[in-house]
């Protein structure tokens, strides 16, 4: 059991790495395709940001995975670093579609090692782990977080299958 664990863990790569920024940044106001696959998704509550992920059609979107990253850079030590918030997944009423909400980045938590002085330097601080979200070209992948946040995202790719022995 333990090498088809590990066979099916290890079977997901890295692929790709991107920023999202913000609806008003991704969403050309020419785009009238762009303005209506949004028409399904509430507007933004006030002190949050609607974020617009474009997927690119793939040829196989059922090998790929998307990781939502949410968190915001700061000044850090040489400790790890990261906020307790995390991302509860959504349905549009009368839609169906799915989006995802980070209502707060919560407190940031560290571990408390000594750290050399001069340690201090701006880092890339992540809420809690997030599970992987279906890759899906065909409609916009919508993710709500407060304002001060930024919303990053990996793509995953499986690997071969393998043979558990």
């Amino acid at each position: 059991i333990l090498p088809s664990l590990f066979a099916g863990v290890a079977a997901l790569t890295l692929a790709a790495c991107a920023t999202a920024q913000a609806e008003s940044a991704m969403t050309p106001p020419t785009a009238q395709s762009n303005a209506d696959d949004l028409k399904a998704f509430p507007a933004a509550t006030a002190g949050q940001t609607r974020h617009v992920i474009r997927l690119p059609a793939q040829s196989d979107e059922d090998a790929l995975k998307v990781e939502v990253i949410v968190g915001k850079t700061m000044r850090v030590d040489c400790n790890r670093h990261s906020f307790g918030g995390r991302l509860v997944e959504r349905t549009a009423e009368g839609w169906g579609y799915t989006y995802y909400v980070l209502d707060s980045l919560g407190q940031a938590a560290s571990t408390m090692m000594a750290c050399p002085p001069d340690s201090e330097h701006e880092a890339f601080v992540r809420s809690g782990g997030q599970d992987l979200i279906r890759y899906n070209s065909r409609l916009p992948l919508v993710v709500y977080a407060p304002n001060d946040a930024e919303v990053r995202y990996r793509v995953w790719r499986a690997g071969e299958e393998q043979t558990a022995r």
